[in-house]
């Protein structure tokens, strides 16, 4: 999660003066190019730009918006063409949860990044345990999407894996790649147990970082940060501050079978704005980067967001900050769930889980504020079914989402859906300007 307002891929002049086969600079419009009336305009006539309108909030803060516009439709959205490995020879797409696409400027050339969550063949999910996580880079937004060339780094092995706890016999003398904590482990239960999850990928101060999380089934269960020596492809070592254990401190949370004192904050997302970074956790907390990279700053309790809660506030995860018209934006990921008011009609609401209350859809629920740390906003429906996404904004300075459709519950895991879920999806987005500053997935005009 990186400002939109202070890195170079939002300067739509210098990235397409950049970018293959496009023009130069100096070719571009100082303002944005209007045909000619047919009729002279009055002399001080102003054009004025007409943005899309808020929506009326549902009338009890915690209703969640159904309406279709809000869904990822043919119009709006696309799921990427990533080139597929052979684990996806089959599926024809590849098997994706927590989908994250960004775009960097690189050596003057816009380059698209994407990544996500996969799994390992032979299971229908991404635990017990994966292989780690893959790369994806592209020219542009609609491809052509390559594997991360890892080939000069570990000639022979799957190419675009850029870490997995696998690469442990790669740990030297003050160099760790996988570290103790990272590293498989088997029991009679669950057999082979490690898994990397939501990996995001972000080009800061000239070089490239991994945040990423180990989930339920790993040794400690919590957010780290991967440093490359290299490029894109790598090759990645691990922080210095996740030598020992995830970001933050351990606390009682997760499954009842997670070992005390292993559960640390899940879903370690990263914020730059100008020379400085922030850790952002799930769902309320963030950390300031000191300023090498390796750790975060150390403090005695981790700040937390001004946020106006739920009442009550369910299980939130994704937490992603966004920086956009001078605005911060904090996306979560909520699951709508319905049950039935005292009218008998249907109820979709962000409730705490209950006998009732249905999952439905795995929603992005948003929040906007002037400062980074808050107050925020009370939140609004941004996009159905697209939890769990980062904003970004691509080369030509248009908005986007990703999605990929949770297959876990709801909607997405009818077994008649199965071909549409757990996709690398992006899907447009507006902006109701600076008065509105709210973010949607693109409505049907």
């Amino acid at each position: 999660m990186t400002s939109a307002e202070n890195r170079p891929h939002v300067d739509r002049r210098s990235l397409l003066a950049g970018a293959a086969g496009l023009g130069a600079a100096a070719a571009l419009p100082a303002a944005p190019a209007q045909a000619a009336p047919a009729k002279a305009a009055p002399a001080k006539a102003t054009p004025t730009r007409r943005y899309p309108s808020n929506w009326p909030d549902p009338e009890s803060y915690g209703l969640a918006d159904t309406r279709l516009d809000l869904w990822q439709r043919d119009d709006n959205s696309f799921v990427l063409p990533l080139e597929l490995r052979p684990r996806d020879q089959e599926r024809g797409v590849v098997w994706m949860r927590d989908t994250y696409v960004n775009c960097f400027v690189v050596d003057g050339r816009p380059l698209y990044v994407a990544t996500g969550t996969t799994r390992v063949p032979g299971l229908d999910v991404a635990g017990p345990w994966n292989d780690g996580i893959f790369v994806w880079t592209a020219p542009s937004l609609r491809g052509p999407w390559r594997l991360a060339d890892t080939t000069g780094i570990r000639p022979g092995a799957e190419r675009g894996k850029v870490w997995s706890p696998e690469f442990v016999g790669e740990n030297r003398p003050g160099r760790t790649v996988v570290a103790g904590w990272q590293e498989y482990r088997y029991d009679d239960k669950y057999g082979k147990r490690g898994h990397a999850w939501a990996p995001e990928l972000h080009y800061f101060r000239g070089k490239w970082y991994l945040v990423a999380c180990t989930g339920d089934y790993s040794r400690k269960v919590g957010s780290f940060l991967l440093v490359s020596e290299g490029g894109v492809e790598g090759p990645y070592r691990i922080a210095e501050g996740n030598l020992a254990k995830p970001f933050g401190e351990s606390f009682i949370g997760g499954p009842g079978f997670i070992e005390p004192g292993a559960y640390y904050h899940i879903d370690g997302s990263l914020y730059t704005e100008d020379d400085d970074a922030w850790l952002v956790l799930h769902n309320h907390l963030y950390a300031k980067f000191r300023d090498d990279m390796e750790d975060i700053v150390p403090t005695t309790d981790l700040p937390a967001f001004q946020q106006t809660p739920y009442s009550p506030e369910p299980y939130l995860e994704g937490a992603y900050v966004f920086k956009y018209g001078g605005k911060y934006y904090l996306l979560h990921a909520a699951w709508d769930r319905t049950s039935v008011n005292a009218y008998g009609s249907t109820r979709n609401a962000y409730d705490t889980a209950a006998a009732g209350r249905v999952q439905y859809q795995y929603d992005a629920v948003v929040a906007v504020s002037d400062a980074f740390e808050g107050p925020y906003s009370q939140r609004w429906t941004a996009g159905v079914g697209a939890g769990h996404n980062n904003f970004f904004v691509d080369h030509r300075g248009d908005l986007w989402a990703t999605f990929f459709r949770n297959p876990a519950a709801g909607y997405w895991s009818d077994p008649s859906r199965a071909g549409d879920a757990a996709v690398p999806g992006v899907v447009r987005l507006e902006w109701t300007g600076p008065k509105g500053n709210r973010l949607y997935v693109r409505r049907r005009r």
